[in-house]
């Protein structure tokens, strides 16, 4: 199976310190995450962020309830950092963040590396249901971000 690959660019009106300061809270998560995931931190907070830190989740997938744990495997603040699933919803999910200071803001790129569930099935699987799923998550995102007060 192959891996598939979303790319977002996203321009903040904000530095690039408060942006990543911003990120590399796990709590925010909640506020950037779309309502219908019921997304939800287990891991007691504050979360300390560093390469290694293990954070837990409790999510809704088509109403089904799952447990999700990533780690976070790489950590350069206040340029990127890498999460990667190790327990979850996907075969396979590396969600780089990438932060640049620009012009009037900050330019983050989010590149995420997945594969669906569905073993032989999960191109049809990734094609009807999971892509659009994964996009609209990172467009609810972008949206939110234009609106957030950092």
């Amino acid at each position: 199976m192959k891996d598939h690959v979303l790319e977002k660019t996203t321009f903040i009106n904000q530095p690039l310190d408060k942006v990543f300061d911003f990120f590399s809270k796990a709590e925010n998560l909640n506020k950037i995450t779309p309502p219908e995931l019921s997304f939800k931190i287990i891991t007691p907070l504050p979360i300390a962020m560093q390469k290694g830190t293990l954070i837990d989740y409790k999510i809704k997938v088509e109403g089904i309830p799952m447990l999700w744990r990533t780690e976070i495997s790489d950590w350069n603040p206040p340029y990127y950092f890498i999460d990667s699933q190790l327990k979850g919803p996907y075969v396979k999910w590396v969600h780089e963040h990438h932060f640049e200071a620009v012009d009037n803001g900050t330019k983050m790129i989010d590149k995420v590396t997945f594969r669906s569930p569905g073993w032989i099935f999960e191109p049809i699987i990734h094609f009807l249901i999971v892509k659009n799923k994964v996009e609209k998550i990172f467009e609810y995102r972008e949206k939110i971000l234009k609106d957030i007060v950092f």
